[in-house]
């Protein structure tokens, strides 16, 4: 039985990811670095986000934090408990700090961020024996396609800026 449950959380993950990869694109489609999130309770988005922070000229306008925003208000509670958070990207320290102050139950992120991630790969935060809440964590949920986008993106930006480069050379 407990195959059967993970099978169908497997499933569900992939699914709901894809309204974070959408989330994602959206980001990339308005010049931001393409993260994306939905949070999902008893089944539905309850809140999404993508990254904002150059067109909301807000530091903290990541994707998590907009969709935690948007779920207190729809929840009608700051505490997410018994909610899932979807991220493309594993969140950095700031948004895995809101997610614990949130009482996010269970994160799930797509590719792991060797540079600044909050969760696993620098900080542990979402489990750490030290504050009030920890969260669950699954990683690796379309890994590979999160991590095309953010290359895809950062790939045509840095090109972008070699052609103004060039073009400035030229003048």
């Amino acid at each position: 039985m407990a195959e059967a449950d993970d099978s169908d959380r497997g499933v569900r993950d992939r699914f709901f990811m894809g309204f974070a990869m959408a989330e994602a694109c959206a980001a990339r489609d308005a010049g931001e670095v393409p993260i994306g999130a939905v949070i999902v309770k008893d089944g539905e988005i309850v809140g999404r986000g993508h990254n904002q922070p150059i067109g909301l000229r807000d530091p903290t306008a990541h994707a998590e934090t907009l969709a935690l925003r948007e779920a207190a208000r729809r929840v009608g509670n700051y505490r997410l408990s018994d909610t899932t958070i979807y991220v493309t990207l594993e969140p950095c320290a700031m948004c895995a700090g809101a997610l614990v102050h949130a009482r996010i139950k269970r994160l799930v992120f797509g590719a792991e961020d060797p540079k600044a991630g909050g969760v696993v790969s620098i900080f542990t935060i979402g489990s750490s024996s030290s504050l009030n809440h920890r969260i669950e964590v699954a990683g690796g949920v379309l890994a590979e396609e999160a991590l095309v986008l953010l290359q895809s993106f950062f790939r045509a930006r840095r090109n972008s800026s070699d052609d103004s480069q060039s073009d400035r050379e030229m003048d």
